[in-house]
């Protein structure tokens, strides 16, 4: 008797589906609203990466095209956008939303989870490439419209970050400016095409992003991992799970003094990463010969501030020449 009735149950919905369905489609505006948070767009584009090739020489191929090192090879490398061209696009809708929040959680400061990052790097190859081949087969405005997309995304991806997440969305940006500085020279862009992309990069920081926040953030980060250390029941242990090494045998949870002479040098590389690259140059080689002096936790952490500057340099220096080559100032 009670199989009976689970069947009927089971029919009565299997008949009433295609009509709820039919209903919902008739009636959009019962539809919950869509998101303005483009990282829940972006975290379904990764899901949907393929595997890259495992042969080196065509990751190398990948490499060099997308670097702008090698032409456009569609029988080597059409299939690998067709297989990924899901993730493509979600992501290419996704840069197009307003907001991004990746609900990255700060408070575990070093232990913050980035598991974003490479499939964010391997996402943004994917989509330079994939304007190179919508210009091959002369589509200049679809790929125009590809690489400023990528552009919006290396932006959202070094949202509200640490270095890592600038870095990386550095990567991607300069990757869409060399695209984008071949298309214009060679002369495949219209006038109204390099009018576009001209307004975009004008509406874009002198480097790229806000590098200064990123040092704060890196900043608190190093921070918590000290709080993290101190309240441990091991602190040298805890240092070394932290650093991936032994702690030295006379290691003591940083002090007061230590912090104190911590958070002053990243104030002021803090505050030199908001000039131009080539006037903060030797304030911030100034500021990074004082890392040796700071305690073993924080020479350890603080990052390399001359790269980083040389960073910032490499995005300006891109982002001129295609203005220059748009014909901008």
């Amino acid at each position: 008797m009670r199989l009976n009735l689970l069947k009927i149950v089971m029919l009565a919905i299997v008949i009433a589906a295609p009509a709820a369905a039919r209903a919902q489609s008739q009636a959009p505006g019962k539809f919950p609203p869509e998101t303005r948070n483009a990282a829940l767009r972006y975290w379904s584009a990764f899901a949907d990466i393929q595997d890259p090739p495992a042969d080196k020489l065509t990751q190398d191929l990948l490499e060099k095209v997308a670097a702008g090192d090698a032409p456009w090879d569609e029988a080597k490398l059409g299939a690998i956008l067709d297989q990924n061209e899901t993730a493509i696009l979600a992501m290419q809708r996704a840069a197009k939303l307003p907001e991004c929040d990746w609900g990255l959680e700060y408070s575990r400061g070093p232990r913050t989870s980035i598991a974003y990052v490479p499939r964010s790097r391997v996402l943004a190859r994917l989509n330079t490439l994939y304007g190179m081949r919508q210009m091959a087969k002369g589509d200049p405005q679809a790929a125009v419209e590809t690489w400023l997309d990528g552009i919006r995304f290396s932006r959202h991806v070094a949202q509200n970050g640490t270095l890592i997440f600038q870095l990386v969305g550095k990567m991607a940006m300069l990757s869409n400016f060399r695209a984008l500085t071949s298309a214009a020279v060679s002369h495949q862009l219209s006038d109204a095409q390099r009018a576009q992309v001209l307004a975009a990069v004008q509406a874009l920081p002198a480097d790229g992003f806000d590098w200064g926040q990123a040092l704060a953030l890196e900043e608190a980060t190093l921070e918590i991992g000290v709080q993290q250390i101190a309240q441990s029941e091991n602190p040298a242990a805890s240092f070394g799970e932290l650093m991936g090494h032994a702690a030295p045998s006379n290691f003591t949870v940083p002090a007061a003094k230590d912090i104190a002479e911590e958070r002053a040098l990243f104030a002021e590389a803090e505050a030199a990463m908001h000039l131009p690259p080539a006037q903060a140059h030797d304030r911030i080689a100034a500021i990074h010969a004082r890392i040796p002096a700071l305690h073993t936790y924080f020479r350890e952490t603080t990052p390399t501030l001359t790269k980083v500057n040389d960073a910032r340099a490499e995005v300006a220096a891109a982002r001129q020449k295609l203005l220059q080559t748009l014909g901008g100032s």
